[in-house]
Parts: structure tokens; sequence; C-alpha cells
């Protein structure tokens, strides 16, 4: 993943709303969810919800489907574990990265 990417994912991700429309997506797996359904679940205006989406979409976060009348949003899964991999390239020094279950990282 480029820099750049990162940085725009980042960013898009870096707002309220915007964070809680990308959870609820994550949520809702590959069946995704209609804008109406995301309108509804965060209580957002339409218009409001639209800005959201879009630059989640430019971000490469989220992508959206038509299906039959409706569009449907999806997380991005592929570009989400790409942004995941690059903030965790060089965790703990190379060592492999302990569950958060268990103890803390000596070296993080």
């Amino acid at each position: 993943m480029e820099e750049t990417d990162v940085i725009r994912a980042l960013a898009a991700l870096a707002q309220a709303h915007r964070l809680k429309v990308f959870r609820l997506l994550v949520v809702a797996g590959q069946q995704g969810l209609t804008p109406g359904a995301l309108a509804e679940a965060l209580e957002l205006p339409a218009a409001t919800l639209s800005f959201h989406l879009k630059e989640l979409s430019h971000a490469g976060l989220v992508t959206q489907e038509r299906v039959s009348r409706h569009l449907v949003y999806r997380a991005a899964f592929g570009q989400m574990n790409e942004l995941l991999a690059y903030l965790t390239e060089n965790c703990c020094q190379g060592q492999a990265c302990l569950t958060p279950a268990s103890a803390s990282c000596q070296s993080c």
C-alpha cells in the first residue's frame, strides 16, 4: 500500500460519523447495508450520510453496488487489511505480535 493511500484512508476514518459508518459496514460483512439502513442506524440526514460515504469511497474503504433499485455499500475488506498490514508491518521489532488478551509486548 502506498503512503498516500494510507494517509487518505486514515484521514477518512478520522471523523466520528465516518468511523461509525465504516464500523457498521464491517459488522454487516459482505451483505452490506443500504444508505437508508445506515442513515436510520446512525440517525444521520441523507445528505450528511452521502457526503461521508463519498469520502470513505474516495479513500477506497467502501464499495457500492446497485442491487435492483437500491445501492448497497460494503466495507472494502481488502483495502482495510492492507491498511492494517501497513500499520503493523514493523510491529514489535519483527517479533510475533502478542494478542490483546496476553501480556504486553515488551518491545512496543
